[in-house]
């Protein structure tokens, strides 16, 4: 690649939108924090960790993601990991990102909702006052746990109601269509909660309708199937339905066998809403410049192509009008200024 985009593309201000606080868990910060939690691990080395991700598809990483998991219990945990997130989206010029976090997988092991929200939430203020970096909270129902399941967790969602922006779907999506939830998302809305869906990483094209359909997603979390239906694509275009398609993940999960398959570069030239993220950037192999960095020359993008997803993942954002002309107007000055 030209060192000249490559700078270009590092020194970008852009938005994440697709980011889950479990799945930048650092094998470094997994071994600190069970260690001062006294919870033994499956692993005995960081090395060991690491050569277990090797992944299939989307089950056998999510095998190891739960387990991880297991050692944040505390509000400090929850805190530790997010700050070191926001601490490298802040390096790779991510000027406001919108993060994801799975509740039931800690109130399970009777961690509280209070102590997973309140740490998460205290280092993206903190981060705020640091960086700069501005940040929202994005709640995901599991989607192979029960709808029923996903209600209670929307009633402790509730006592928390200004912390969080939206609400979302994700976890195995084999076998388990957005139609599944179709109940609690009603009162999702009713809640006055934004709406997003995981679909079309490993399902079909279908679960992206039933997602903008059904459960009247605003964006669609991956949607790469939904290069296979034409009318699909048309319905996105027309309805600017932004997709947050995170190419490092689909390659590490073998959702394409290519980096080069990953169909960002039609999205564009169809005129639809795709933003580049990093999804699980711990154990996929990168954070967001690396999903930049690698899209771009797997598939030749241009810079303008470049700045394209970059416009894009703010007009995805959820934010005021306001919030969006700053970011918009900072790119600008930034591609304007660029040499």
């Amino acid at each position: 690649m030209d060192e000249n985009l490559k700078r270009y593309i590092q020194l970008l201000p852009k938005a994440e939108l697709h980011v889950h606080i479990e799945g930048t868990f650092e094998p470094e910060l997994i071994f600190e924090i069970a260690t001062r939690n006294k919870v033994s691990l499956k692993y005995n080395s960081v090395e060991e960790l690491r050569k277990a991700y090797n992944f299939n598809n989307l089950q056998d990483f999510l095998d190891i993601y739960y387990g991880a998991a297991n050692v944040l219990l505390y509000e400090q945990d929850f805190y530790d990991l997010t700050v070191n997130y926001l601490r490298k989206a802040h390096a790779d010029n991510v000027v406001h990102t919108e993060i994801f976090f799975d509740p039931q997988t800690h109130t399970a092991r009777s961690v509280s909702f209070e102590t997973v929200v309140n740490g998460i939430t205290r280092a993206m203020d903190d981060a705020k006052i640091e960086w700069g970096i501005s940040s929202k909270l994005i709640l995901c129902f599991l989607r192979h746990l029960s709808e029923k399941s996903a209600e209670e967790t929307l009633k402790s969602a509730l006592l928390h109601k200004d912390k969080i922006i939206a609400v979302g779907l994700d976890s195995s999506e084999n076998g388990h269509p957005p139609g599944k939830f179709f109940h609690v998302f009603n009162r999702v809305r009713e809640e006055g909660f934004f709406v997003v869906a995981h679909a079309g990483e490993e399902g079909p094209a279908e679960y992206v309708w039933e997602a903008i359909d059904l459960l009247e997603a605003e964006r669609v979390d991956h949607g790469v199937s939904s290069i296979d239906d034409p009318d699909l694509l048309e319905e996105l275009r027309e309805r600017e339905i932004p997709l947050t398609v995170c190419p490092l993940s689909n390659l590490k999960l073998k959702v394409v066998e290519e980096l080069k398959n990953v169909p960002v570069k039609v999205f564009l030239e169809k005129g639809i809403r795709v933003t580049l993220n990093s999804d699980d950037p711990s154990y996929f192999g990168g954070y967001i410049n690396d999903n930049y960095l690698q899209t771009a020359e797997a598939l030749r993008l241009s810079r303008n192509d470049i700045y394209t997803l970059a416009k894009n993942s703010f007009l995805a954002s959820f934010i005021t009008e306001n919030e969006r002309n700053i970011f918009l107007e900072k790119l600008l000055n930034f591609e304007n200024a660029f040499v």
